[in-house]
């Protein structure tokens, strides 16, 4: 194992000094940001019987939630209107962020990947031993970067991070009002391994988590960036692919859907992604992974009707464009250069989405090297993850 990573395998891997019985139902809940996502897994906190705290550095956000006296869950899901700031049975709304984490049982990193690393590092002085950490969705990978900012701002509770990749709901924002479809099962797992009973915990929050060994089993489950950018790119922005509408025709409103934006053209690179995909896991010694139009029906949603996910206005898709690669190609392209695996549609995939945000998104994605992970080859790398992941109680 490289000698800059064992302090930290260490710390990430240590066993908990204490052992329960029993795992009580979640009390008290704290999310972090004030986003749409934020925002739904607040309400279906307080849904579930939580204490929540909803803590945000934008006042903006935070008015938003006050003027309209809350957030409304609409369509699916536990509908109704969750009050802000009213006493008991509402969220409390906060700037102050070691409020909101004090004595929480669970915190959730929530909105895009800049704020979850952002929020992994501040945390680092107001944690404690026993807190439960969730980044939802986490893409690949998430819950190692988050460990490895933990340990660079000085963290020394003992704290279990979950990697989940995705909620239970797809939603569309309108105002303080979201517009729900039920999502289908998403890959969760711990960090460190073992620790099961804090993702079972979460399923009254998150009820659509299925547990897997492992962050690297879930890190791989992740194929969100291989459906959406080529969907985004291909069907929803130029016209490729996706459901035909005759010359002067305007598509109904059932078929507004993402999974709609996918047809043959996107359908076959799609399946070429996820083939490179199942070839470094297997080199990682990682199999299991579904079948492609399941992979595809999991994060692209249904075509109509229940489970359909909205698609997005064209800021929420750039946003989609820069976290698909910094936290789902990027991790999946370093971890080939270890193996024999070549992944050529990956990498121009990255390129492709680089280019159309005018930006080296690549750069600042999550790499092997930047998280600690400063394997030589393929075996360095399979010894840091085995020693990484291990432990529970």
């Amino acid at each position: 194992m490289p000698a800059d990573f064992e302090d930290f395998a260490r710390a990430a891997t240590r066993r908990r000094s204490d052992t329960v019985a029993q795992t009580p139902p979640l009390s008290r809940v704290a999310v972090l940001g004030g986003g749409a996502d934020a925002r739904l897994i607040a309400a279906l906190s307080l849904a579930a019987g939580c204490d929540v705290t909803l803590f945000s550095a934008y006042g903006r956000e935070l008015e938003l939630m006050r003027a309209s006296s809350g957030i409304a869950l609409r369509d699916a899901g536990p509908i109704g209107s969750y009050h802000v700031d009213r006493g008991a049975s509402s969220i409390v709304l906060t700037a102050e962020l070691d409020a909101a984490v004090q004595d929480a049982e669970v915190v959730f990193l929530t909105g895009p990947i800049h704020k979850q690393r952002t929020y992994a590092m501040v945390l680092a002085d107001h944690l404690s031993d026993g807190q439960i950490l969730v980044l939802a969705p986490a893409r690949s990978l998430g819950a190692v970067e988050a460990a490895w900012m933990l340990r660079l701002g000085g963290c020394t509770a003992d704290v279990t991070l979950v990697e989940a990749q995705g909620l239970p709901f797809w939603y569309r924002a309108e105002g303080a009002t979201l517009h729900l479809s039920e999502a289908g099962a998403m890959a969760a797992a711990t960090l460190p391994q073992g620790r099961g009973d804090a993702i079972g915990r979460l399923q009254s929050i998150l009820p659509n988590l299925e547990a897997r060994e492992s962050v690297l089993a879930s890190g791989f489950f992740d194929l969100s960036a291989a459906v959406e950018i080529p969907a985004l790119v291909m069907g929803g922005r130029t016209g490729l692919g996706g459901v035909s509408v005759p010359m002067g025709g305007t598509p109904l409103p059932e078929n507004k859907t993402f999974a709609a934006l996918i047809g043959a053209d996107q359908m076959r690179l799609i399946e070429t992604l996820a083939d490179e995909r199942r070839a470094v896991a297997r080199a990682f010694g990682v199999r299991g992974l579904p079948e492609t139009g399941h992979w595809i029906a999991a994060f692209a949603g249904a075509t109509r009707g229940e489970g359909a996910r909205p698609i997005p206005d064209r800021d929420t898709a750039r946003a989609m464009l820069r976290d698909g690669v910094i936290g789902s190609l990027v991790p999946l392209a370093s971890a080939a250069e270890l193996t024999d695996v070549d992944v050529p549609q990956t990498r121009a995939l990255m390129a492709i989405a680089g280019a159309i945000l005018d930006a080296d998104v690549a750069a600042s994605g999550r790499r092997l090297d930047t998280m600690g992970i400063t394997a030589r080859n393929l075996d360095d790398a399979r010894r840091t993850f085995d020693a990484l992941t291990a432990g529970g109680r």
